[in-house]
């Protein structure tokens, strides 16, 4: 086994934990380093280490993150799929913020800090905007909702490793944020849909991302559905 090491940040929510199981499955990485607030509660790989950081802040998750990876030797690939996820419509524009822009960014600094990671695969979202309004609902699909994830697209770009490859899907199937009954439905359409706008599985996301990983790009890219699905083809 290659002496490669995985460092992900957002493992909890639905794409996070497809992305830990395909990090897992591929068996590219001898150690996977889970950055958390709290334990998962699910039955690891012996690979699996957690670090937990309770109180979950910028200044804490940059320290932490160095912390742990300057105990980590050969190649180390960083991920995020750490997002807000349900309810951003029932939040602030600051306490969205918060999580998405702000802890990324502090999460991308600290890879950057140690020294020992040279690409981010990071997830974002269809209508990315850093300059989209910041009125009205932050529901997914919202303009406001659009501003935050391009923040954050801005924010890993500037503080984070040399190359990121942010990945922009649109519905995501098997979120546990998206309606059974849509996300049945939506393959039906698929080919009404124009590609980019596609529905895509959480499973699919995390392969496309690990596939860009194991192969680095040599400069920062985005991915929307056409570009994942070209990754998961060629890997």
């Amino acid at each position: 086994m290659l002496n490669r090491s995985a460092i992900i940040l957002g493992a909890s929510g639905s794409v996070g934990q497809a992305l830990l199981a395909e990090v897992l499955h591929c068996e590219s990485f001898s150690r996977v380093l889970v950055i958390t607030r709290q334990p998962l509660g699910l039955q690891l790989d012996a690979r699996v280490q957690e670090c937990l950081v309770p109180d979950m802040v910028p200044n804490k998750l940059f320290q932490a993150v160095v912390d742990a990876l300057s105990k980590l030797d050969g190649d180390v690939l960083g991920f995020s799929a750490l997002g807000v996820g349900a309810g951003t419509a029932k939040i602030s524009l600051e306490a969205h913020r918060a999580v998405d822009v702000d802890l990324n960014a502090a999460f991308a600094r600290g890879l950057r800090a140690s020294g020992k990671v040279q690409h981010l695969a990071f997830m974002s979202a269809m209508g990315a905007n850093a300059n989209a309004r910041t009125t009205g609902s932050g529901a997914p699909g919202m303009p406001r909702y659009a501003r935050v994830k391009g923040e954050a697209e801005a924010a890993v770009q500037k503080d984070g490793p040399a190359v990121v490859s942010i990945f922009r899907p649109a519905m995501i199937i098997g979120s546990r944020h998206t309606p059974w009954l849509l996300s049945a439905m939506l393959p039906l359409f698929s080919a009404l849909t124009p590609a980019r706008f596609r529905s895509i599985r959480t499973t699919e996301i995390a392969q496309a991302m690990v596939a860009a990983s194991l192969q680095p790009p040599a400069h920062s890219a985005i991915y929307s559905y056409p570009e994942m699905m070209a990754l998961i083809a060629a890997a």
